[in-house]
């Protein structure tokens, strides 16, 4: 009667185990902060995405006899001095905000993510690489992103049109001033992992240095990468909204929730929403990802998810 007993006790453990994704899940979902996060997250992202398909009104269109209107049913948001309805060009803002951070995020986490790489696995080149990231953290950012802005801006809008121009310029200009973080903590991951016993038994059987990176180094750096990640995109919304409300974002005609902000602010004491809805907006999405981000932190540590 004894040994069915000890065998269940004996296999308990291997019932409890549970793979690392299920784990993590149960470890973010115990964040508050994080779930919420999710939750205004996704609500943006649908509203931006499907807002337009049943708020129907074209958010360019002039109604001279509606201006400066306040919330009503035909304007959720209210009208700005033009009679242009807000909460259509919150949609078409949000859209292209959210379109602008999630780019330029992709290209300062490749960015960084291959230079942390290469810094942290070959000794040869960690020293000239953070020597570079250490250049572009010395850079006043705020300048140099005014300085490329006006030296480029007509040559791509000449070239690609207004809008796609414009949009190029900004994706690239966050994007290369912002991947530096990201590369100096996926080099620090990567200097551990490169001694771990499993890098080093593919090393001594021969597997090129390019395969022991893809397949063996990169998958256990994931955890600070989707941080980053989450985090890039906040810093990205914010870096295009300040630059939309200095006004050397995009074409008027062309509306984000920074230039929204840009426009509304000489009519402030007059409708003082055409200022609220966009710096909430962008106030929500910032915050709800940083949410995110400490989530996935807490999450992806084994050390405080008691693993």
């Amino acid at each position: 009667m004894a040994e069915p007993a000890t065998a269940v006790v004996a296999d308990a453990p291997l019932r409890e185990h549970r793979a690392l994704w299920t784990d993590v899940w149960l470890a973010f979902r115990k964040h508050t902060g994080a779930l919420v996060g999710v939750s205004v997250f996704a609500l943006i992202v649908v509203a931006v995405l499907f807002g337009p398909h049943l708020h129907a009104v074209d958010p360019q269109y002039l109604d001279l006899g509606a201006r400066n209107q306040g919330v009503s049913f035909a304007h959720p948001m209210g009208t700005d001095n033009l009679g242009r309805d807000m909460f259509a060009q919150m949609l078409a803002g949000g859209r292209v905000s959210l379109a602008v951070g999630f780019t330029a995020m992709l290209l300062a986490l490749v960015l960084g993510t291959f230079v942390g790489v290469l810094a942290g696995y070959f000794n040869r080149l960690d020293g000239p690489l953070m020597r570079l990231t250490d250049l572009f953290l010395a850079l006043p950012l705020l300048p140099l992103l005014l300085v490329i802005i006006m030296l480029f801006r007509d040559t791509l809008r000449a070239a690609f049109g207004p809008e796609s121009g414009i949009f190029l310029l900004i994706v690239f200009v966050i994007g290369v001033t912002s991947w530096m973080q990201t590369a100096r903590i996926v080099r620090g991951e990567v200097l551990a992992v490169r001694e771990r016993e499993f890098v080093t038994a593919a090393r001594s059987v021969g597997v090129r240095e390019r395969r022991i990176i893809t397949r063996h180094v990169l998958p256990n750096v994931l955890s600070p990468i989707m941080v980053s990640a989450t985090l890039g995109i906040a810093n990205a919304i914010i870096t295009e909204s300040a630059l939309s409300f200095l006004g050397l974002g995009f074409p008027p005609d062309f509306p984000t929730w920074g230039r929204l902000l840009f426009d509304g602010a000489n009519f402030i004491e007059i409708t003082p929403a055409r200022v609220i809805w966009p710096g909430l907006a962008i106030s929500l999405t910032v915050l709800s990802v940083n949410y995110i981000g400490d989530g996935l932190r807490d999450a992806l540590d084994p050390r405080l998810r008691g693993r």
